[in-house]
């Protein structure tokens, strides 16, 4: 494990959002590549970090195929508009098999799922055994978007945090490993991320003027997410803030996060349930003859 995980980890205790720099850099190494070129040096351990979790993914996928594990890995964003949380996924799973990969994005709940529980749609999401899962947004929404627009009274959002705990302590028994990163970007960030969309044609797609709405009540929404993070970061499933202002960090910060959790599962590739020799026996006979023919 890395030190960074003690770095970025909310302690419910201590922790204060408000306190906490959007453009630090926790956990960088002191070292002469990174005083020279912190981004170039960033963007390359991303690389390499890559082939790592392509590795520890193909594991996880062979494990689980064998039925030797239950073990997947989910890795949940949540961040105020324009945090990155596609920017995150791209760098991040880049190296990575999309086969073996869920990507959920939540929006506002359909009429559907408005019927059943908050969590109803969350568990229904969930990646399999042996999948690595991303979540774009996630339940998280029910005690940030619901609280601050006062979408249903605060009896029913205050019970939440303490079914999301229980939620989530029985997937971790189930076999899920939980990475829970917010992207903290300042209003400062938010805002030039914003008119660079404007300045783009390109990027016009992505522009929604409700963004600009969101901003006035930046300070509720900072309150409702110090709330969440401190009420729902737990031994078992911590939150992890990570200063999100500059991308080359928070990429590092995310796939680092990412691959020390992977490493504490490794299952190992499962052995062969045949005899490895008797099956190389089998063919060599038949490369043989094969050759013989072509000459």
């Amino acid at each position: 494990m890395t030190r960074l995980r003690e770095l970025l980890a909310v302690d419910p205790g201590s922790f204060r959002l408000d306190k906490t720099d959007p453009r630090g850099t926790p956990g960088l190494p002191d070292t002469k590549a990174v005083r020279k070129d912190p981004k170039a040096w960033a963007r390359a351990e991303v690389t390499t970090i890559g082939t790592e979790l392509a590795a520890y993914q193909e594991k996880l996928f062979a494990a689980a195929k064998r039925g030797r594990t239950a073990e997947r890995v989910l890795l949940l964003l949540q961040a105020m508009d324009c945090g990155g949380k596609d920017g995150t996924v791209r760098g991040v799973f880049a190296g990575m098999n999309p086969t073996g990969i869920k990507a959920v994005s939540f929006g506002p709940p359909t009429d559907e799922e408005k019927q059943h529980d908050f969590l109803w749609r969350i568990d229904r999401a969930l990646p399999p055994a042996g999948h690595v899962g991303v979540f774009n947004r996630s339940h998280y929404e029910d005690v940030l978007v619901v609280r601050v627009h006062n979408l249903v009274p605060e009896d029913i959002w205050s019970q939440r945090y303490d079914q999301i705990n229980q939620f989530e302590a029985v997937q971790a028994e189930a076999g899920l490993t939980l990475v829970k990163v917010m992207l903290h970007i300042s209003p400062d960030e938010q805002r030039q991320r914003l008119l660079d969309r404007l300045d783009d044609p390109a990027k016009h797609w992505k522009y929604n003027p409700g963004d600009v709405d969101e901003r006035a009540k930046w300070a509720d929404y900072q309150e409702a997410y110090q709330a969440a993070l401190t009420r729902c970061s737990t031994p078992e499933n911590p939150w992890f803030v990570v200063p999100a202002d500059r991308k080359w960090y928070r990429n590092w910060a995310v796939a680092t996060l990412l691959r020390d959790a992977m490493a504490s599962i490794d299952p190992g590739y499962p052995p062969a349930e045949f005899d490895v020799e008797a099956e190389r026996q089998r063919l060599l006979p038949a490369a043989s003859t094969s050759d013989s023919h072509g000459s």
